[in-house]
């Protein structure tokens, strides 16, 4: 039986926000992204890992967050690679 706030044939649409070969590096994004309290998840992890080459034959592993997500995501994303003394970057001293 179905929980009566579970309506049938609904899903979350997600979005592609991050593509890398590297499991860790998903997982850093996924957890950066969970800190800010965004829903993120990592798909294609399990499948490139197993086989060889199917990482880069699926297209990488993903770091997918729901679509209204997406573009917050994208800007948590770019501020990683910002140095601490530039504005806009996160600072440990806040």
């Amino acid at each position: 039986m179905r929980p009566a706030n579970i309506l049938p044939n609904t899903y979350m649409s997600l979005t592609t926000v991050y593509r890398t070969f590297s499991a860790g590096d998903a997982h850093l994004i996924r957890s950066r992204l969970e800190a800010s309290e965004l829903q993120a998840t990592v798909a294609h992890e399990l499948a490139a890992l197993s086989m060889d080459g199917y990482a880069l034959a699926a297209g990488g592993i993903l770091v997918q967050v729901p679509s209204e997500q997406a573009e917050e995501a994208r800007v948590i994303i770019s501020m990683r690679d910002l140095p601490a003394d530039e504005p806009g970057a996160a600072s440990d001293h806040e």
